[in-house]
Parts: structure tokens; C-alpha cells; sequence
């Protein structure tokens, strides 16, 4: 017996209290042999025995340990789960620890339990949990904002958990492409996409009871008239005409706001549409529907509108421009006042024309915009991408059909229309059709004008005129010039150019890009048309090199090609620095600014145009400097220097790979004189293949390398020649000896050759002794520097002293310091030096004051 239970006040309640004991543990005894044959009667006959037994008599205090004991073994309840619940529960393990590790940043243990996360989601077999999607959604935002601040903080990561970061960067971007739908779900409404997990948790599962089925005679299954469409709150939606308006006003309203269904506003137009009974009604549920659709990806993560989202607007802007052709005394313009009575639709009288708010010209751009961007993200080298690049046939049918409706407008004085939304749609128009090849272009034009109606026409490009696409260009830049401001004109301007660029129409191209003094002006316009005036440059080189106009090509382009950023410069490609502090939103605004792969400028093309120019120039330039110390050293492009020298270092040079090792190899040859080595280097580049008219091309080349080649010769050469006869120079370089003439004379007239050509022999005389020695030329260099020096250091003392640096000097014998005996330093007898000197040497005389002073 305890010793607690022996300290008692009386035997008889010892006694009671192991009476209370044994009767305990005979009730449990009794309880667990009657479990194993019935647990309801067993744990009612326990709880009854435990009653009685606190009946004989224990103590208060051992009452209320066993009612507790007993309330705690029915606390204790088994709960089964089951294995789905399980492993839910893990799951939700593995986020906790996820979340706790994104609090401290911590990229090598998120990569590590994002693994075991999507390992404990393979094994729940039903749908995926949304608290996974979730988790993944909430991870790429968090690693797109660590990824922003990692590129603008100066302090960076340590290494582990640089390298965990760059893994989940490759984890998530392989992860979520299969969740796209179910995580774009989560982001539109994160609180409804959550809360609808709950809702489906909670509804309990109904047991399976047997139904009673009756069937009614007469009943169709397969009709649906009876069926109503419900919406929120249980209530009835019913599509009539009479609402239609009511309608339409509640989603204008509900525009911008959050938690706004924007698919099932376009499902709920679309019947609208259905049940139109009038063209006032249709064009507004047009209008509101078409902006409905844009409104899809300007809230979302989506970065362009699909496909069928723009096929679907496009058709109805088409449907929209057939209502309003086909009714005349509704007309859709800007600043139109508000229909507010939704009861009853406006009834125009005889002659009278109902204005509806809304803008043509938006949606045209809109749509315009919304096709560029949709090629910027595809993948140019997929069939997608042309597939999508047909649309464009589609987009310019709509925009020339709105630029028939707005010139119509204009018609009419009375509405008082400005030339700005016209100027929008000629400028469209125009950049459409600028850069592309004019049998391409009469192809679009002849298909838009197919599907226009015929009763349709245009004042600024009739279509009886039939115009070809020069005058086309012309008529619309004209245009655009007469009526425009100053960016659109400017635009317009270069758009012409280009277009004539590309039609190898050099001296019209350069003229007007000369004559529009855009060069000066060009860094206060918006970057976009500073990109099309780098397009344009670019063209007019690449034109000038087809027109065998080598010099005037290589500085056409050296401003772009020279700098290195011809991808930034075009828009042709994002150049993403090391050490560049580039923002986020300035990266994204960058990438909008992308040029579409159909417009692309061949940067390879570009790159050997450039070279080769510079090669053909740089080459005689170098033999003349070589061999004439006295000339002076100047560099056409550095850049080709630059490649040209790194070559030259190089011990082992193989078989040409690229373009850059072709026109190295090519230079190299040329400088020692073989012409036809370099000719074949140069034609063997396969990229020729890509211009028009390649072989006319290769033969141009192989020409002006056998000129350059003899140039050479003679800047290498001419000082070990005292006569050279004009036909050896002709069968060295198979050149005909009429040619080897004029290319002499024209070295000899510029100064560059000191010589004479003998006319009556056919030779060419070498004056002697007029190049100087390298020592003479060493020392004019010496004294030319030194002579600059002085003239700088005057300069600079005269700005800082203004003028005033001699104007107050001391005249005589004695100088600053003079006096003491004789030995002062401004004593007479040793120079004069503190007092003005007036022998030999170069002398500052204190500017102006000075000058006035001293007389």
C-alpha cells in the first residue's frame, strides 16, 4: 500500500479507498475482455462500474482523478486518415519549411524542398492540390523580384545561394509551363481561385442512397429550352434587346476594377450580340466587346493576346465597319456624348446623324499593336510564326477600310474633325508597306482593295488610278508632309527613304536624308524614331555598297557598325551588360521596343558590307603610311584596325571559319600584293548569296580589289622604282593598260604618288628625293608637338588669367629680387631677367589690357 494512502484520518477509509482501487482495475479488467466482443456494451458496463465504485465512498479528491482520467481517455479519440489526407498534410509540411526559407532568403534550401515538393505532389494522384499552385505562383514572383534586385544592388549573393537561385531560375521556368492555366487562374483572383478549394473541402460527401427514377411521358432529354442561365445570387439572367444597354453600362462600369470576370463579360456580349435587334444596339455591343477583349491582357500576366483572342476582335471590328458603311446617319467618333437613357435607344430623325462615342482609329492601333507584339515573342525560326505573320493580310484590310471611313468623315464640315486621327492611319499604312519589296507590297494592296467593297473609294490613293508602289509611297509620305506634325513627318520622311534605299535608288535617298537635316536634330525625337532613322542610315550604306560607291558606304555605316551595338541600335536584340545598371523597367521597355524577325536587318550581312569597305580603304591606306613617313597617320575605322591587329598577333592561323576570318585573311593577302588570293577569299563568303543580284556582286568585289590591289603596289613599292612601265603594272594585275593610266593619274593629280606619267613610252617616272628620311620626319613630328603644346599652354593661360598675365610687368633693368650689390636676380649684368624680354624667343604680351598699358 502507498504510503500517502496510510497517513488516512481513519482505517475505514483506507480501506474504502483500496476497495475503490481493486474495483478500478477489476472495471478495466471487465472493460478490456468485453471490448474484444462488443465495444459500445463494454465501454457503457466500464463507465457504469466506474459510477458505483465512486458511490462506496472514496474520497473527493480520488473522484475527481478518476473523472478526469476518464474525461481524458475520451478526449483521446482514434482518428483514421486517409492516405490522400497524409499526404496532404506533408505537403503542407514541405510549404511551411518553403515559406520560412523565403523569409531568410534562403535559395539553396528552397531548391532543395521544391523538389521534395513536386516528388509529394507525383504521389497524390487526383487533381493538382491548388496549395501547390500556389506555392509554385507566389516562388516565380519572389524569384523574378530577387532576380531585379540581385542586377541593381551592389552587395551580392554568396555563392551557394547564387548557385540555388540559378537552379530554381531553371526549375520554375521547366515547372510551370505544365501549370500555366492553373497558376494565370490563381493570379487574376487569388482570393476566389483559394477560397473555391475551401468550398469544395467542406461540402460534405452524400451517402449513396437509391433515387427513385420516374419518367414522365413525353419528356426530351436532349431538350434544352427549358434550361435558364443563372447567375450570382441564384438569380435568372435573361438576354432580351430591351437590356442590352442595362447591360453593357454594368460592364463599362466594371472596367479596372478588381475581381472582374472579364471572359464571362465576353460570353455575356456575345449573346448580347445574338439577340441585336438594331444597328444602334450592335455597334455598341461591338465597341464594348472589342475593348473588352484588349482589356484580357492588360491586367494579366499574358505579355501578348492570343491568337484567337485577335482573330475574334479583328473579325468583329470588320463587322463593326460593315454597320456603320451600311448605316449612314450613325457615325462613331471620339468626342460624342453619352447615351443615357438604357430603357429606350436613340431614334435619329430624317437627315439627322446620331454620334456614338468611340474611336476607329484606337482599335485600329490597338490591333496593329497587338499583332507586333505577338511576333516579338514568338519563335521566328517555328511555323507558328508565319502562321501568325498571315494575320497581317487581315490587319491591313481593316486599315485601309478605316482609312476609307475616316476620309469620309471628313467630308462632312459639320462635324469639325482634325487631321490627326487620318494622319494615325496614313502613318499605319505607310509603315506596313516602307520596308518591304515592292512585288510584296503590290500583292497586299491588290488583295485589300479585293476585299473592300466596290462603292468604297479613297481621295489621297483612288483606286481607279491603280498605283504602282513608288507612287504609292510617294502619295502617302506626301501626305503625310502637307498635313502632319513633327514627329509623324519625320517618320514619314525616313519611311520614304528607306524605301528608296531598298530599291537601290541611292543619289534620291541620300539627298533627301542630306536635305531633311535630320542628323542634327534626330536626339530630340522618341526612340523609336530614332531606331527607324539607325534603319534607315543603314540601308542608304548597304545601297551605296550595291551602287559600287565603296567610300560612301563605308562612312554611311561606320556611325552604326563602328560602335559595336548595331543589335541595340536596330532593335534587333536586347544587349544585356555585366556591369550595366539597367533597370527592370527599363529592360522591359527595351524589349517592347523589339522589331518583329520579319523586319530584321541581316547583322551578318551588315557586319561584312562594313569590313569589306573598310578593308578596300584601309589596306592602300596603310602601304602609303608605311612607306611615306611624312603623311599622317590616320585611322578610317578603328574597329577593323582593331580586328586587323589582333589577327596579325595571332601564331597559327587556320582555314577561314567566319566572315570576320574571310576578310582578315583577305586583307593580308592584299597587303602583300596577291590580289587574286584576296578576290577569292573574299568571293568564297557564302552571304553574297543573300543580296540581289549576287554574282554582279562578287564581280564588283573582285574589280575594286584588283584597283586597290594596284594601289598597293605603288604606295609599297614607288620607292625602289625609278621607272615603271604602265604595261607590266596592266598583265601584273589584269587590268587594261587605258585603266593602270587613270588610276595613276588620279594618285598623281591627288598628291598621293610623286611621279610623272610618261604619255609617248607609256611609263611612269619616280621623282627622287622628295620623301624624307625617317629621321627628318621624327623630328617635323618632334617640332609640329611641341609647337601644339605652346599654342595649348598659351590658351589655357590666357582663360585662366584673362588676359592680364604680362599686363602690369616691371620695364628696365631691375627685377623683382634686384638691388643687393649687384647680385640680384634682376640685376642687368646677368641676363635681364626680371625685366621684359625683347630678343629671340616667344613672348606673351598680356592680351588686350596689356597691350593698351604698355602704350
Amino acid at each position: 500500500m502507498s504510503r500517502f494512502f496510510t497517513q488516512g484520518d481513519s482505517s475505514s477509509e483506507s480501506s474504502s479507498d483500496e476497495e475503490e482501487l481493486y474495483s478500478d482495475q477489476e472495471g478495466e479488467e471487465q472493460s478490456e475482455e468485453e471490448s474484444s466482443e462488443k465495444e459500445e456494451t463494454s465501454e457503457e458496463e466500464s463507465s457504469s462500474s466506474d459510477d458505483e465504485g465512486g458511490k462506496r465512498g472514496a474520497s473527493k479528491f480520488l473522484k475527481e482523478a478518476g473523472s478526469s482520467d476518464e474525461s481524458e481517455d475520451e478526449d483521446k479519440v482514434t482518428i483514421v486518415k486517409s492516405a490522400k489526407d497524409k499526404r496532404l498534410e506533408e505537403l503542407e509540411g514541405v510549404v511551411r519549411v518553403i515559406e520560412n526559407a523565403i523569409k531568410i532568403n534562403d535559395w539553396s534550401s528552397i531548391s532543395a524542398e521544391f523538389d521534395k515538393l513536386n516528388r509529394q505532389v507525383e504521389k497524390i494522384k487526383d487533381k493538382t492540390p491548388k496549395q501547390y499552385i500556389k506555392t509554385i505562383s507566389d516562388l516565380e514572383e519572389f524569384m523574378n523580384e530577387a532576380i531585379a534586385k540581385q542586377k541593381v544592388s551592389i552587395k551580392k549573393m554568396n555563392a551557394t545561394n547564387a548557385r540555388g537561385l540559378n537552379a530554381m531560375k531553371q526549375k520554375i521556368k521547366r515547372n510551370n509551363k505544365d501549370h500555366m492555366t492553373e497558376i494565370e487562374k490563381y493570379r487574376e483572383d487569388k482570393f476566389e481561385y483559394l477560397l473555391s478549394e475551401e468550398e469544395e473541402e467542406v461540402e460534405p460527401v452524400p451517402k449513396a442512397k437509391k433515387l427513385k427514377v420516374s419518367y414522365s411521358e413525353g419528356l426530351d432529354v436532349g431538350d434544352e429550352g427549358d434550361f435558364l442561365t443563372v447567375g450570382r445570387g441564384g438569380k435568372t439572367l435573361q438576354y432580351t434587346p430591351e437590356s442590352i444597354l442595362k447591360y453593357l453600362r454594368s460592364i463599362v462600369e466594371s472596367r479596372g476594377k478588381k475581381n472582374t470576370d472579364r471572359a464571362e463579360q465576353i460570353r455575356v456580349m456575345e449573346k448580347l450580340l445574338e439577340v441585336a435587334d438594331s444597328p444602334y444596339r450592335e455597334i455598341r455591343v461591338l465597341l464594348t466587346i472589342i475593348s473588352t477583349r484588349f482589356d484580357l491582357t492588360t491586367g494579366s500576366t499574358a505579355t501578348y493576346m492570343s491568337q484567337e483572342n485577335w482573330k475574334s476582335a479583328e473579325h468583329e471590328f470588320a463587322r463593326l465597319l460593315e454597320a456603320i458603311e451600311e448605316n449612314r446617319n450613325m457615325i462613331v467618333v471620339e468626342n460624342a456624348e453619352e447615351w443615357e437613357d438604357d430603357e429606350k435607344p436613340p431614334q435619329p430623325g430624317p437627315g439627322e446623324i446620331l454620334k456614338i462615342p468611340g474611336s476607329i482609329v484606337s482599335v485600329v492601333e490597338r490591333l496593329d499593336d497587338e499583332l507586333t507584339r505577338s511576333l516579338q515573342h514568338i519563335d521566328p525560326h517555328t511555323a507558328e510564326y508565319i502562321e501568325r505573320l498571315k494575320d497581317e493580310q487581315a490587319l491591313y484590310n481593316d486599315i485601309l477600310r478605316a482609312l476609307l471611313y475616316v476620309e469620309n468623315l471628313k467630308k462632312d464640315s459639320k462635324l469639325e474633325l482634325s487631321d490627326d486621327g487620318t494622319n494615325r492611319i496614313v502613318m499605319r499604312r505607310l509603315e506596313h508597306v516602307y520596308f518591304k519589296p515592292a512585288q510584296i507590297v503590290h500583292t497586299l494592296e491588290e488583295n485589300a482593295w479585293k476585299a473592300i467593297p466596290p462603292k468604297l473609294d479613297s481621295d489621297i490613293t483612288p483606286r481607279a488610278q491603280n498605283l504602282n508602289v513608288d507612287t504609292l509611297v510617294q502619295t502617302l509620305s506626301t501626305y503625310l508632309f502637307k498635313h502632319s506634325a513633327d514627329i509623324i513627318r519625320a517618320r514619314a520622311y525616313l519611311c520614304q527613304v528607306y524605301y528608296f534605299a531598298l530599291h537601290d535608288q541611292y543619289y534620291k535617298a541620300r539627298d533627301m536624308l542630306l536635305m531633311s537635316h535630320l542628323q542634327e536634330t534626330i536626339g530630340n525625337f522618341p526612340i523609336n524614331t530614332q531606331i527607324l532613322f539607325n534603319r534607315t542610315l543603314v540601308q542608304v550604306g548597304l545601297c551605296a555598297f550595291r551602287a559600287n560607291l565603296v567610300y560612301e558606304s563605308q562612312n554611311t555605316l561606320q556611325e552604326i557598325c563602328g560602335s559595336g551595338r548595331q543589335k541595340e541600335l536596330l532593335a534587333q536584340g536586347v544587349m544585356i551588360q555585366r556591369y550595366s545598371q539597367v533597370t527592370p523597367e527599363q529592360e522591359r521597355l527595351e524589349r517592347q521596343r523589339q522589331l518583329p524577325f520579319h523586319m530584321h536587318i541581316n547583322l551578318e550581312l551588315l557586319e561584312c558590307v562594313y569590313l569589306t569597305c573598310s578593308m578596300l580603304l584601309e589596306i592602300p591606306l596603310l602601304a602609303q603610311t608605311g612607306s611615306s613617313p611624312d603623311v599622317k597617320k590616320r585611322v578610317i575605322s578603328k574597329t577593323y584596325r582593331r580586328l586587323l591587329e589582333f589577327h596579325e598577333r595571332q601564331i597559327f592561323t587556320g582555314p577561314p571559319e567566319n566572315i570576320r576570318d574571310h576578310v582578315m585573311q583577305a586583307s593580308r593577302a592584299l597587303a602583300a600584293g596577291e590580289w587574286k588570293r584576296s578576290a577569292e577569299l573574299i568571293n568564297s563568303i557564302k552571304i553574297w548569296d543573300l543580296m540581289a543580284e549576287s554574282e554582279r556582286i562578287k564581280a564588283m568585289l573582285s574589280a575594286q580589289i584588283q584597283e586597290e590591289g594596284l594601289r598597293t603596289y605603288l604606295f609599297t613599292y614607288a620607292p625602289f622604282y625609278d621607272t615603271l612601265a604602265v604595261s607590266t603594272l596592266a598583265s601584273m594585275f589584269e587590268l587594261s593598260e587605258r585603266k593602270v593610266a587613270a588610276i595613276v593619274s588620279k594618285m598623281i593629280s591627288h598628291e598621293e604618288l610623286a611621279a610623272a606619267l610618261d604619255q609617248v613610252n607609256s611609263a611612269i617616272i619616280f621623282r627622287k628625293g622628295v620623301e624624307l628620311s625617317r629621321l627628318q620626319s621624327l623630328a617635323l613630328g618632334l617640332s609640329d608637338k611641341a609647337s601644339g603644346l605652346i599654342e595649348a599652354n598659351e590658351r589655357t593661360l590666357e582663360q585662366r588669367t584673362q588676359g592680364m598675365t604680362n599686363a602690369f610687368e616691371r620695364q628696365g633693368g631691375t627685377g623683382g629680387r634686384g638691388g643687393r650689390g649687384g647680385r640680384g636676380r634682376g640685376g642687368g649684368q646677368r641676363g635681364d631677367r626680371g625685366g621684359s624680354r625683347t630678343r629671340g624667343g616667344q613672348q606673351f604680351g598680356g592680351g588686350a589690357l596689356g597691350g593698351a598699358i604698355k602704350a
